[in-house]
């Protein structure tokens, strides 16, 4: 009986990947520092292959976090009571994994100015908007 992977190995992989790019890690370099392939780290950031205790120790180490950052939130079963979501959204993993959402990330943060900041959620606010209504139509 073959074991599979679920949500909870995919969201540890969304967040070993949202670390190794935010600090600008190839997957050649992790796999290099683990003794690993990029393939074999490419399947643990995807979810597919699971990672252990102390491969997550060790990961964790090389990418200069507290194992904690990968654990932070997850949880084992889903909630019965109260108003929890089912599927909590992921969309800041999601933006956090593309080349684009990090570059973001990076240039927004080193804006000081409130105002500035402000305009730009705006801007892309009414972007997101203008975009739904052309699928819409």
């Amino acid at each position: 009986m073959k074991k599979s992977t679920g949500s909870i190995d995919k969201e540890v992989g969304s967040r070993v990947r949202m670390r190794r790019m935010s600090i600008g890690m190839s997957q050649e370099k992790l796999g290099d520092m683990l003794g690993l392939t990029f393939q074999q780290v490419q399947k643990y950031e995807k979810g597919m292959n699971r990672i252990s205790v102390a491969r997550l120790i060790e990961i964790a180490k090389i990418l200069g976090v507290d194992i904690h950052f990968f654990l932070d939130g997850v949880t084992s079963a889903k909630s019965t009571a109260g108003f929890a979501e089912e599927n909590p959204p992921t969309y800041v993993a999601d933006m956090m994994s593309t080349p684009e959402g990090l570059q973001l990330v990076r240039n927004f943060t080193g804006i000081k100015n409130p105002k500035v900041r402000k305009s730009i959620v705006q801007l892309v606010a009414s972007l997101a908007i203008q975009e739904e209504a052309e699928r819409s139509s």
